[in-house]
């Protein structure tokens, strides 16, 4: 049920199975919980003690046997906080070395959604008006649904604009995608259409292979090359396609 969401909240497969069992049976003794939750007996009074540790369990002292109780699950989230607060503390040092070993002129790779959503990030640090060519809506593939309601919304906060090259399919099979991103976009001839696009950003040129109609495909690949020159001149191709393409199809 959730434990596969425990353990990306930090706990251990045995941790997640025993407090997921707490919170479903309510307070137990070791033996039981070790029953409930298919943990072995001599790994569930481990478990136990580290839950109590991190304070998300708690004793219950009796006559009979000692039993355990959960901590209800609104502690999860003021451990998130606390751990999303001591990231942000360290986050200037961090990026301080980070920075520090950059060079200026570099290309790296990405794969699948969660690279996707790593290439944004970086679009969204820049803060830079974006430019695409062979755009697809890959942005709207229901997988990336939550993360780019988000980054639109902090990309607004920024002033960001983007200006997309559609391929043609585009401006009837997926309408809704404009009132969304608040673009200014223009259409390719049917003749034109691909797999491939091309996003161009402050001082980066990405390209994608393995894009779909408003989906990413599992193969999804992203190259970032970073070069402010070769930038600089892809956005001048983008310009030259993008007075090339007529009026009558913008929106």
């Amino acid at each position: 049920m959730h434990t596969e969401l425990l353990q990306e909240l930090g706990m251990s497969p045995n941790e997640a199975k025993i407090y997921e069992a707490l919170i479903t049976y309510g307070g137990s003794t070791v033996s039981t919980i070790s029953l409930r939750s298919k943990v072995h007996r001599r790994n569930a009074y481990d478990s136990v003690h580290r839950l109590m540790e991190k304070g998300l369990i708690y004793e219950v002292f009796s006559e009979g046997e000692t039993t355990y109780e959960a901590v209800e699950p609104h502690k999860l989230m003021e451990l998130v906080k606390e751990k999303e607060k001591r990231l942000e503390g360290a986050m200037p040092s961090m990026q301080t070395l980070f920075e520090k070993h950059k060079t200026p002129q570099r290309a790296y790779m990405y794969k699948g959604v969660e690279g996707m959503k790593n290439y944004l990030r970086e679009a969204l640090r820049a803060g830079e008006d974006m430019y695409e060519f062979g755009a697809k809506g890959g942005w709207f593939d229901p997988r990336m649904a939550t993360f780019i309601e988000w980054f639109l919304k902090e990309a607004r906060k920024k002033h960001m604009r983007f200006y997309h090259i559609f391929d043609h399919e585009v401006k009837d099979k997926m309408p809704h995608i404009f009132k969304a991103v608040g673009t200014q976009c223009k259409f390719t001839h049917p003749q034109y259409s691909s797999e491939s696009a091309i996003e161009v950003y402050g001082d980066r040129v990405v390209t994608f292979t393995g894009l779909g109609l408003g989906k990413l495909e599992d193969d999804l690949t992203i190259f970032v090359i970073v070069s402010p020159k070769l930038a600089e001149s892809y956005r001048t191709w983008w310009q030259f396609m993008w007075d090339a393409l007529p009026e009558e199809n913008s929106r």
